[in-house]
């Protein structure tokens, strides 16, 4: 029997703070305050942190009467003379980020302001938008060091209000298709703090769900260093793990039919991960530590759910999973010298992949085989320098198949963007999605239905040979496509777009929103998924480069206008000065606020140390040589009994504590539904989420358009997405009406389709029928074959004249009707239809209709007769009757 889990919702989503000279009370409580907690810090002590939390829940009288007990305690002699309080508000938030301590006390850091940005279901996610540090000791107590305001200073140089993301009820740290995953072991862990009596009566009483709490994935959560003082000391609603990245949603509203008015909402979410782990700048941070964590890793998930249902497993979702992150391997650039592009240099031979197995295995536990790597670094150069990794690259791929089965070895797909993208009669975004539609093939995607799937979905033609795992509900996406280039920036930004575009199609198709996976670009879905990719790669980019993306998806679609083109000059000049001169203080704050460096009076300040290799590095004098893992099995033992899924789903529950009860549907613990419609408030329409979210038809569709279906190809798109909740500016121009526009795909823009045809390289994988142009296939390293033919109706157009029929549609095509000749029959019926009717004078009196005597006179005797009764019968009638009964009784 499938059992019904839902994830616990915290209750301490509003806090408040009190302050005496001795303590600090934070008093927790849920949305609708009904149920409280109080946590107290000691402030006597001026190195350690002393809290008490009693996992007590409090009402809303007995906290009332606690702080006036506390208050009246406190209240010195003086204060009652006078009137005066020993106990005052500080402050009030919205969760507790962490503590943190750098050379005396503890800092308490508060999440003031927060701002939603996304709804998955019915859970929340918001963004911090302001916070706090509050020092806890006594500021009386004994002398502060001379060094600590400078790592304060430091420490708030990582902006918590810039790109930092959390929820209440949602596991962000989670891909979607880990979250709905079934608990294997779910009596293996049981929560006491919730009320929760036997797991025997689940199955009795339908009632009763299951509610688990995730152990979030530490790679992902960036004040793991910030709980770590408090995790074991209080509850776990105490406890909010953050993220750092991305995160865009935006609404493509359906209408059937063309002419419907009831819309159907379908979110389409972008959520970017990035690790915590050999986190930094830009040439700062390279390649891979000893430990196989790589730089500027980032997890890109893009889901799509059908919003109509509020709750996820009754709901149509998907999700598909990309990756990228910096080359695996020992190399970095010398910034000693002020040049644009510093040497590549291998700083370290790995000739066992040691290295670049610890990230393979990290990532094949996560997601499952295969791994395809997409590798978009230069590949013919006058003088070596991205080449260099390459060779190096390909090298420890090919060692690291020899030892793992040939089904799921790693695939190499290498792809020179940045040489193909120079030539004129070449399209970067066809050959991208050529590549896209054959690795979305390989890797699959997740889709959950609230229904059982038949195989008639994934047997129809355009699923045909997608693979994956098939479940009851759905399917599971099996492997990952790991993107990288040098910096993992640009090019890496636009291939993502491209797989995403590509799977976006899939998705959209087996939800049966879209009668074919193929999605043309000059279309408002495709244009808000772009928006969407943008807006990511801006925020990555100025996370880990300083600047934001200097080549656009527009460049390589070859649309872009000059404005873009000086806009990339601007970029480039931001990103080289913030690389020269700022990248250094930026990499000592992520140091500190990751806690890779914990200040002591008794070592050496952050900003004296020469490098940061050995924080990042902490292996590298051997300590580990004595239990490092087999040059031959790279990967954990129990990795390949779950290929080609993923080991940590497979184990979800065997090995992590999780938080696990059973509780009543109506607990506020894991009630979905009070938590997302709040019946306790008193809701204005126009102020939700939902109103206010980047809508299809309101923000993109171009005003002229009498087609609202978004995946109609615009002629000239002249309306910019307003990007209200995405953050971003852009201009109020219209693009430019050229031939790729009025067509939607052309040779000259990237074409149309996420692939008209697929194409693919595996390491030892073998060709097709069909096989790339010669052009083509010099490209792309690797064996590439095609397991389908694009339709005609969606390959790319070229050298196509335009005309009046092709910028003004038909009534057959936007109304499914031609106008005709009206036939006698039909001009007969108008005729009576007008002459029934009467015209209108105007608004204060109406002419009357004319009335002939006969209808008169039949209107004035049904009055008549129900006024008066019915009159004496005519003698006709009379007549009638007579004869009626003579000859009856005669």
């Amino acid at each position: 029997m499938k059992q019904t889990e839902v994830p616990f919702i915290s209750s301490m989503q509003k806090l408040l703070l009190y302050e005496t000279k001795a303590r600090i009370y934070v008093v927790g409580s849920n949305n609708d305050e009904t149920k409280f907690r109080i946590l107290k810090i000691h402030r006597n002590e001026p190195r350690d942190l002393i809290m008490e939390d009693d996992m007590k829940v409090y009402t809303a009288d007995e906290v009332r009467n606690t702080l006036a007990m506390i208050e009246s305690g406190n209240r010195p002699l003086s204060s009652i003379l006078k009137g005066g309080s020993g106990l005052f508000k500080s402050e009030s938030a919205f969760g507790i980020a962490g503590f943190v301590r750098f050379l005396e006390g503890y800092y308490m850091i508060l999440i003031t302001k927060r701002r939603r940005v996304a709804l998955i279901g019915p859970h929340t996610i918001y963004k911090v938008e302001d916070t706090c540090m509050i020092y806890i000791p006594n500021v009386g107590t004994h002398h502060i060091h001379s060094d600590e305001s400078r790592y304060v200073k430091m420490f708030q140089n990582v902006d918590l209000s810039s790109n930092f993301y959390f929820s209440y009820s949602y596991d962000l740290t989670h891909s979607l298709q880990y979250n709905m995953a079934q608990t294997n072991s779910p009596s293996g862990s049981k929560d006491s703090s919730h009320n929760s009596d036997s797991y025997s009566y689940l199955f009795v009483d339908r009632n009763c769900i299951l509610g688990v709490k995730n152990v979030a994935s530490s790679k992902f959560v960036w004040n793991a260093a910030l709980q770590q003082p408090c995790k074991d000391m209080v509850h776990s609603d105490w406890v909010i793990n953050i993220i750092h990245g991305f995160i865009g949603q935006v609404n493509i509203l359906l209408f059937y039919h063309y002419i419907c008015v009831f819309g159907k909402p379908i979110y389409l979410t972008l959520i970017g991960r990035r690790s915590n782990q050999f986190a930094g700048t830009r040439f700062l941070k390279r390649g891979a530590n000893n430990r196989g964590a790589v730089a500027n890793e980032v997890e890109t998930e893009q889901i799509v759910h059908d919003a109509s249902v509020t709750f996820l497993n009754s709901a149509c979702v998907s999700s598909f999973v990309q990756l990228r992150g910096s080359i695996p391997l020992f190399w970095s650039q010398d910034i000693s010298k002020m040049v644009p592009k510093p040497q590549i240099v291998v700083d370290q031979a790995d000739p066992y992949a040691f290295v670049a197995g610890q990230h393979f295995n990290d990532v094949i536990k996560r997601f499952g085989a295969p791994i395809i790597v997409l590798n978009l670094v230069k590949r013919r150069e006058k003088r070596r320098h991205e080449s260099i990794l390459t060779k190096e690259f390909i090298s420890a791929i090919e060692y690291l198949n020899q030892f793992l089965a040939y089904s799921h070895n790693i695939q190499y797909i290498g792809f020179d963007m940045a040489g193909v993208s120079k030539k004129k009669d070449c399209s970067v975004m066809d050959r991208l999605g050529k590549i896209a539609k054959s690795c979305i093939k390989r890797t699959g995607f997740y889709f959950h239905s609230p229904s059982n799937v038949h195989d008639e979905l994934w047997m129809s033609e355009p699923l045909k040979g997608i693979r994956g795992v098939k479940t009851e509900y759905g399917k599971k996406q099996t492997g990952v496509v790991r993107t990288n280039c040098v910096d993992c920036l640009d090019r890496t930004n636009t291939a993502q777009f491209a797989v995403g575009k590509c799977a976006l199609g899939y998705q959209l198709y087996a939800m049966g929103v879209n009668s074919s996976p193929n999605l043309e670009y000059d279309t408002d879905c495709v244009r808000m998924l772009e928006k969407l990719y943008e807006d990511q790669g801006n925020t990555l980019a100025l996370q880990y480069g300083g600047s934001q993306l200097v080549h656009r998806i527009k460049g390589y679609r070859k649309i872009a206008t000059w404005t873009y083109n000086s806009r990339d000059l601007v970029q480039t000049i931001s990103r080289y000065y913030s690389n020269a001169f700022s990248d250094a203080e930026k990499q000592q704050s992520i140091n500190l606020f990751l806690g890779v460096y914990s200040p002591n009076s008794r070592t050496p300040n952050l900003w004296e140390l020469s490098t940061d290799y050995y924080l990042h590095n902490p292996d590298c004098f051997g300590k580990k040589l004595l239990s490092r893992k087999s040059y031959c099995q790279w990967w954990d033992p129990n990795v390949p009994y779950h290929l080609p899924l993923p080991l940590d789903e497979e184990e979800k529950g065997l090995n992590d504590q999780l938080h696990v009860s059973v509780n009543r549907r109506t607990d506020e613990c894991v009630d979905e539904f009070a938590e997302h419609y709040h019946p306790y408030e008193l809701t204005s329409l126009e102020e939700l989420f939902a109103f206010t979210l980047t809508h299809s038809i309101r923000n993109v569709m171009p005003k002229h358009a009498t087609d609202y279906s978004p995946f109609s190809i615009r002629v000239n798109p002249e309306r910019p997405i307003d990007d209200q909740s995405l953050e971003a500016s852009i201009s109020n121009k219209s693009e430019p009406a050229n031939a790729s526009n009025l067509i939607g795909s052309g040779s000259g823009g990237g074409g149309g389709n996420s692939g008209g045809s697929e194409a693919g390289s595996r390491v030892g994988g073998g060709g097709g029928e069909d096989s790339l142009s010669s052009s083509e296939s010099d490209e792309v390293d690797g064996d590439v074959d095609f397991s389908d033919d694009s339709n005609s109706d969606n390959s790319t157009i070229e050298n196509k004249q335009i005309s009046f029929k092709d910028v003004f549609p038909t009534t057959k095509q936007v109304y499914d009707f031609n106008i005709n000749q009206p036939s006698k029959q039909g001009l007969c019926i108008y005729e009576r239809w007008e002459m029934s009717a009467f015209k209108l004078d105007s608004v204060y009196q109406v002419e009357l209709p004319p009335v002939n005597k006969m209808s008169d006179q039949i209107y004035t005797s049904y009055v008549l007769c129900g006024k008066h009764g019915p009159g004496p019968p005519k003698a006709k009638d009379m007549e009638t009757y007579r004869r009626y009964l003579y000859c009856k009784y005669r």
